[in-house]
């Protein structure tokens, strides 16, 4: 059964075929999504035309999230070419690597800012540029994790734009709400991308959640794929302002008896 017979979507973040975002456009395109994408920089351009071509030639645009007047061209583009979008995909962060290890208190100003601005507001620039073209109903969703409300060693700054990510999530949801637009976020539990391995002891990480959560694995980009079909689906018509967890159950747990 196709979920996404006559919707569109936009989906920020890919940067190659192990993203997370990557995950969610086949499985929105196999539910019958026509997609479209973003990417930031010719250093991901080839790899972001290339998944867009193979599913089923989308277009694809880029687009500085901290530039007012790309979000405005991109905007216009998406109006031009789709008509209107459905779903919102935001799969986007940034950090620098100095700022994923050490102490949170060495985080410098700048380095806040810039994470901050990123992997927090450009959710709020993205809605604000695309709400004339977000059909009413629409569903817009974003990545975030456990580090955001529990300490995570070495996330560090970005744990805490994941915080104030989620808090957009919750204030947006109330904004859009008297369109029926949904605004939800998606906490995946830690997979190997080539942002997250940025991560000082990131691969101890994937092992610690595999052993010590209750279904005993990892979760893949295509779990976190299903998870977005069924937000961008009518199925969810009556959810928003919600973190949904796809982490094989690890944010439960209180303590891991290693016996």
């Amino acid at each position: 059964m196709a979920l996404l017979d006559g919707k569109t979507a936009l989906i920020t973040g890919v940067a190659n075929r192990w993203s997370i975002a990557t995950g969610i456009a086949r499985a929105m395109h196999a539910h019958g999504a026509r997609l479209s994408f973003t990417y930031q920089g010719e250093r991901v351009k080839d790899e972001v035309e290339k998944l867009a071509a193979e599913l089923g030639g989308a277009p694809s645009w880029s687009c500085d999230v901290t530039s007012d007047d790309e979000l405005r061209r991109l905007n216009d583009a998406v109006a031009r070419e789709l008509g209107r979008l459905d779903a919102l995909v935001h799969s986007i962060a940034f950090v620098n690597k100095e700022d994923l290890a050490g102490k949170v208190y060495d985080t410098s100003r700048s380095g806040f800012s810039l994470a901050l601005d990123i992997s927090s507001y450009s959710l709020i620039a993205l809605v604000s540029a695309l709400k004339e073209t977000l059909s009413d109903g629409a569903s817009i969703m974003a990545l975030t994790y456990l580090g955001s409300g529990a300490i995570v060693p070495n996330y560090n700054v970005a744990g805490i734009a994941k915080a104030a990510l989620e808090s957009i999530v919750r204030y947006l949801a109330y904004d859009l709400g008297e369109r029926g637009i949904r605004v939800n976020a998606i906490s995946a539990g830690p997979i190997k991308t080539a942002s997250s391995r940025q991560v000082k002891g990131f691969s101890g990480m994937v092992d610690a959640v595999a052993a010590a959560a209750p279904l005993k694995r990892n979760v893949t980009a295509d779990d976190i794929g299903n998870a977005a079909v069924y937000l961008a689906s009518d199925l969810s018509s009556a959810v928003t302002a919600d973190v949904h967890f796809v982490d094989a159950g690890y944010h439960a747990m209180g303590m891991w008896m290693n016996a």
